[in-house]
């Protein structure tokens, strides 16, 4: 019938014209290389005209792909809330292809950024049978979700389950020859060990995995990796500060044009802060701590934690003590509030040190007695001796 009426099977099927569909496609592939080139902005403009046009109605496959570009650029200008959405709709029913592994990725990644440690987790746990039943546990995709949700354990304090959910990646890398899911374990691996302490060897990790990601085409990853090597050279015992900055450079401009996240980028921004700080710049840190705050998610608690945190480290070298407590009392709060009691709990640690350094020994007892709380540590009840006499 589509050969006697000179048309497409398409057109017949699909109830849109061969043009309309071609037309479609051209402008999803114009979305598409906006925001993988770095306009998010022009990425959502150009999926809004998407939306509008009917036609897309018909056509559910490119539905779908103008949705994933939306919640890309959604992630990436940081409205995460609304980008879990979308992403929750596209990985409700799963696919036998890499594009419904990467919406979970983004899925994972989105909900930990947010502080949803939980729910980050249990996006991989939901999806693995799923995808043995599927064959789908070989893909790179496959591989670098598991690795994602090894994030979200370490970001909850579990260092031990985050190495073997590390382990159990590279594993299924060398088993299905993924060097990109390789690289991806090596560099969440290199995480858990500056979490451990062990930053000499997370720093050697990272650049095992920089080395695999300079010769492959994931910008993304690669700017977002040189971020977290110049975080480790300021975790060095004694820091490097010199070598962080020199690593983070022209960084922003790389993430911007890579597509990175607004998380990554505000991340970046409170590094470099850091490398400042410790460099005793004091202007140049608060400079970066207000890039941190132009760029970051609105529900964004490890970043918002730091922000404050480092804010109030300016405020105690600089003799304002009062400050300093607000400050840190504020970054315990949000971590508190994201259920990351852990990283509450060095923060607890970090002010009693510093009120100790200012001889406020009353005000570091308790400090430090909310660090031990926040862990869950408990004083035992109190015995009366003579009872036992």
């Amino acid at each position: 019938m589509a050969d006697r009426l000179g048309v497409t099977l398409e057109d017949l099927l699909l109830d849109v014209p061969r043009d309309k569909v071609l037309e479609l496609q051209l402008a999803v592939d114009y979305a598409e290389l906006s925001l993988s080139s770095g306009d998010a902005a022009g990425a959502l403009a150009s999926v809004s005209n998407l939306l509008a046009d009917p036609a897309l109605e018909g056509l559910p496959t490119l539905h779908r792909a103008v949705r994933r570009v939306q919640a890309g650029a959604l992630e990436t200008t940081g409205d995460l809330n609304a980008a879990i959405l979308i992403l929750e709709d596209l990985t409700s029913d799963p696919t036998p292809d890499s594009t419904w592994l990467k919406s979970l990725i983004a899925l994972s990644r989105c909900y930990r950024d947010t502080g949803d440690f939980a729910r980050a987790i249990a996006v991989g746990d939901k999806a693995a049978k799923i995808i043995e039943d599927l064959g789908l546990e070989g893909l790179t995709e496959a591989i670098q979700l598991t690795v994602t949700v090894a994030a979200a354990y370490l970001w909850q304090g579990d260092t031990n389950k985050a190495m073997r959910t590390c382990m159990e990646a590279l594993a299924a890398a060398d088993k299905h020859g993924s060097i990109v899911g390789k690289a991806s374990a090596y560099w969440n691996a290199s995480l858990v060990e500056a979490k451990r302490g062990a930053v000499p060897a997370a720093i050697d990790l990272a650049r095992k995995a920089l080395a695999v990601f300079e010769l492959s085409d994931d910008n993304r990853h690669l700017a977002n990796l040189r971020s977290q090597l110049a975080t480790l050279h300021l975790q060095l015992d004694p820091p490097d500060p010199e070598t962080a900055l020199e690593i983070l450079g022209n960084l922003e401009q790389e993430m911007t044009w890579s597509g990175s996240g607004a998380w990554d980028i505000a991340f970046m921004h409170v590094q470099h802060a850091r490398a400042n700080y410790l460099l005793g710049d004091f202007e140049e840190s608060r400079t970066s701590l207000a890039k941190a705050a132009e760029t970051k998610p609105d529900s964004a608690p490890l970043i918002e934690a730091q922000w404050h945190s480092l804010h109030g480290r300016i405020s105690f070298a600089e003799g304002d003590q009062d400050e300093a407590r607000r400050r840190y009392r504020a970054a315990i709060h949000v971590l508190s509030g994201a259920g990351a009691d852990r990283g509450a709990a060095q923060l607890w640690f970090e002010l009693g040190e510093l009120l100790a350094q200012a001889g406020d020994t009353e005000g570091a007892l308790e400090a430090f007695r909310s660090g031990g709380a926040s862990t869950g540590l408990r004083l035992p009840a109190q015995v009366d001796v003579r009872s036992l006499s």
